[in-house]
């Protein structure tokens, strides 16, 4: 079984969710909403450790702020990787502004900061507007060639 516990984005409750069953859309134990797995998952600092660091599965964060240019223009690459790699990884969000203690324990000075986690340790990083190839790379799940990230060419 691939857990991880997440706090619902609805009712704050958190729940012990079976990643590999993301297409059953699991739900919330307390408001029964819905854990939309093949996208990003924001994770607040008070959550951190039980949903990154205690993960069955590998979690990719993305150190970021609403404020950030180069974060915007990463965040369609994110969502492709997360519904690439759903079931198999979990890609997570971490506001550097509302989450200064995290940023601060794994050394972000700069944004995006991309960070692998692998049985609660950073396995690789990578800093800035990364290329798609690296992205892929970083989370370790295939590239669904049939879906472009907004901006590029279908053709290429």
């Amino acid at each position: 079984m691939a857990t991880v516990a997440l706090a619902c984005q609805f009712c704050t409750t958190l729940n012990e969710v079976d990643i590999s069953h993301y297409a059953d859309r699991p739900k919330c134990q307390e408001c029964e909403r819905p854990f939309l797995l093949d996208r990003p998952v924001k994770v607040h600092e008070e959550h951190f450790d039980k949903t990154v660091l205690e993960s069955d599965v590998p979690v990719i964060v993305d150190f970021y702020a609403d404020w950030c240019g180069p974060c915007v223009m990463m965040a369609p690459l994110l969502d492709e990787v997360a519904k690439d790699g759903a079931g198999k990884i979990l890609v997570v969000k971490v506001n550097t502004d509302a989450s200064p203690a995290v940023s601060k324990r794994y050394g972000v000075k700069s944004i995006p900061f991309f960070a692998r986690f692998e049985n609660g340790e950073v396995v690789k990083t990578a800093v800035g507007a990364v290329s798609r190839e690296d992205m892929y790379e970083l989370a370790q799940v295939p590239a669904d060639e049939e879906s472009p990230v907004a901006g590029d060419s279908p053709n290429t």
